[in-house]
C-alpha cells in the first residue's frame, strides 16, 4: 500500500537483464542450458500462449534431452515463474530510467516516458507480459523471487507518482496511472490498436501521442 512517505521509496531492484529479446537470453554466446530453456520457453510464449508450452517442447525446441529442462525447473510453473521474476526486473530497471532524470527532463516528460517505458516493454516481450499478472499461473507463495519483483516494479511507479506530484502522491493517483499505462499496453500488444497500427514503429509513435495528450490534461502549475 501506499503512504504519505511515498517520495523515499527506492525499492531494491532485481538484477537487470541485458537488452536482448527474448528477455531470457544469455548476453554471449556460450548461453548454458537454463539460459536456453528460459529464451525457448518466451519465444513459445510469444508463438502460442501459455496453453501451448510444456516442457517437453522446451526440451525439443531447445534441442536437449526431454528430461534435461528438469535439471533446472521442478515443472511448467517454475520455468513461468522465473520469467515472470525477470520480466519484472526488466520493467523496474526501465520504469527507473526516467526517474532518474525528472529534475532534467520535467515532470510531464517524465510521465510521457514512465508510461512509454510500461507500454514499450510490453511491446518488446509480449509473452511475458502476458503472464506477469496472472497469479493462477505464478503463485507468489511459492515464488517469492517473483513476488519481490513484482513489488520493485511497482516501487518505480510509486517513486514515480511521488517526484511528479510530491505531497499530493496517493495510492489512488499510483492506482489510476498503473491503470492507464497498463490498458494501453493490452490495447496494443492483444487488442484493437495493435491490430489497427500496422508494426512496432507505428505502435510506438501512437503510444507517445497517446500519453502527451493525456498528460497535457493533468494540472502541474505548481511544484511537487
Amino acid at each position: 500500500m501506499l503512504d504519505s512517505r511515498l517520495d523515499t521509496v527506492k525499492p531494491t531492484l532485481p538484477t537487470p537483464l541485458p537488452r536482448t529479446a527474448p528477455i531470457a537470453r544469455a548476453a554471449d554466446a556460450g548461453a548454458d542450458l537454463r539460459q536456453r530453456i528460459l529464451a525457448t520457453a518466451e519465444t513459445l510464449l510469444e508463438e502460442r500462449g501459455v496453453a501451448g508450452l510444456s516442457l517437453r517442447e522446451v526440451a525439443r525446441r531447445a534441442g536437449v534431452t526431454h528430461q534435461a529442462p528438469y535439471h533446472h525447473f521442478a515443472d511448467r510453473e517454475a520455468i513461468l515463474a522465473e520469467l515472470v521474476a525477470r520480466g519484472f526486473a526488466e520493467l523496474a530497471r526501465r520504469l527507473a530510467e526516467p526517474n532518474a532524470h525528472v529534475a532534467a527532463a520535467g515532470r510531464r516528460a517524465t510521465l510521457v516516458a514512465s508510461g512509454a517505458a510500461y507500454v514499450g516493454f510490453a511491446l518488446d516481450h509480449p509473452g511475458i507480459f502476458r503472464i506477469m499478472f496472472r497469479p493462477e499461473l505464478c503463485d507468489p507463495a511459492r515464488f517469492p523471487e517473483a513476488q519481490a519483483a513484482g513489488e520493485a516494479a511497482h516501487g518505480e511507479l510509486r517513486r514515480m507518482v511521488a517526484l511528479v506530484h510530491g505531497a499530493q502522491a496517493s495510492e489512488a493517483l499510483a492506482t489510476g496511472y498503473w491503470s492507464l499505462v497498463h490498458g494501453l499496453a493490452c490495447l496494443m500488444v492483444d487488442g484493437p490498436l495493435g491490430q489497427q497500427l500496422s508494426g512496432p514503429r507505428a505502435r510506438r509513435a501512437h503510444t507517445i501521442e497517446a500519453l502527451s495528450a493525456m498528460v497535457e490534461l493533468i494540472p502541474l502549475d505548481d511544484p511537487p
